[in-house]
């Protein structure tokens, strides 16, 4: 995990910053998520929504004016505070510095949405079992999956471990947690699914 912190924290310390970047860069960003995202994001109730993987707000900046409480994690502390300059319009955002898989949360979110993340995590049922746990009965998650397959990130002279998913995979721990997959569908550069806590969750 060290080696992805020094990563982010290099990047914003190399001046890369998604939030800044040239209309060319972000349509290629939007590879990745885009307006279908955000569309898909918006057909949830946004009151209390979490952003896993927030970075410095390329996506925060879109979503926050639209709910009415936005948390936001991320493991760079670099990266969190020029999410927190791109943000601070917004008194209703929370920003934490941690891993999401053992940083406490409260539960209790009606959205959990990520990109761009998940090729960080090896443990994809637990991260996915722990994101059933944190949203409220029929809460929804919205999740952007890398269809890159490398298992290693090559940028400049660092190299980074990569954990990969597949659809097949991603459904099948979705099953396994009881979110119930209500869209499927792709974009350039990943593959998103929207899913749904049974209101009967606990039984």
């Amino acid at each position: 995990m060290r080696d992805i912190i020094e990563h982010y924290d290099r990047l914003i310390d190399e001046g890369h910053d998604p939030v800044c970047d040239p209309e060319v860069l972000r349509r290629h960003m939007d590879g990745w998520d885009g307006q279908a995202f955000l569309d898909a994001l918006k057909s949830y109730t946004l009151g209390n929504v979490l952003e896993i993987g927030v970075g410095t707000g390329r996506l925060a900046v879109r979503v926050a004016p639209l709910c009415q409480h936005f948390t936001g994690i991320d493991l760079s502390s670099k990266t969190l505070a020029r999410a927190a300059e791109h943000l601070a319009p917004w008194p209703h955002v929370t920003l934490l510095c941690g891993d999401f898989m053992h940083h406490p949360l409260p539960s209790g979110f009606d959205v959990i949405y990520s990109s761009l993340t998940f090729m960080h995590i090896p443990d994809k049922r637990g991260a996915i079992e722990r994101i059933a746990n944190l949203l409220v009965p029929a809460g929804g998650l919205v999740l952007s999956i890398d269809k890159n397959q490398q298992p290693f990130l090559q940028y400049r002279n660092r190299t980074i471990r990569l954990f990969p998913d597949c659809p097949d995979n991603t459904l099948a721990n979705l099953r396994a947690t009881r979110l119930c997959c209500i869209q499927q569908f792709e974009t350039d550069f990943a593959h998103v699914f929207c899913a749904q806590k049974p209101c009967d969750f606990s039984k």
